[in-house]
């Protein structure tokens, strides 16, 4: 069973290590983040903080059950009680059910710590794995648009606390 924790300051080693490790996996199925992303990592991951400490988003890290950090589950955006969920699974983690059971577990906390009612997410229409993991977690699918120049899905939650 995974586990969840707060992104703290602590994390931006092995997150920045994660998500070096994962960047040509991750590019597999959504846009890639850049090379400025890792050049300005230690930047950004402060902004993280100082987003979460306003209460804007609410980022989190994924721990397996050894305690490696495999994944990160974000909710951003929180407004008027909704927020874009986001989510990324190591390629050495995928398949075990680490991203329905984190994605769940945020769900728990969406509804029940951070008072909301509905969250979002959108995978592209080739990752049916995301989809899977959303459908799981009780999402619905809403509408297809582009992301970037990829085709993408869009579906909605609503939480009962």
């Amino acid at each position: 069973m995974p586990s969840l924790e707060p992104l703290r300051p602590d994390h931006a080693e092995a997150l920045l290590a994660f998500e070096r490790a994962n960047r040509a996996y991750f590019a597999r199925s959504v846009p890639d983040r850049g090379d400025d992303y890792f050049a300005e990592f230690p930047a950004r991951h402060a902004a993280l903080l100082a987003e979460q400490a306003a209460g804007t988003c609410r980022f989190h890290v994924v721990r397996d059950a050894d305690g490696e950090l495999v994944g990160r589950v974000n909710l951003v955006d929180l407004a008027d009680g909704c927020a874009e969920l986001g989510y990324r699974i190591a390629g050495s983690a995928a398949g075990r059910g680490i991203a329905t059971a984190a994605v769940a577990e945020v769900c728990r906390l969406a509804a029940t710590a951070y008072g909301l009612g509905s969250l979002t997410a959108v995978t592209t229409v080739d990752n049916p794995a995301s989809q899977t993991v959303l459908a799981r977690n009780g999402f619905r699918f809403g509408h297809e648009f582009l992301l970037g120049d990829r085709p993408a899905l869009a579906y909605r939650r609503d939480l009962v606390p």
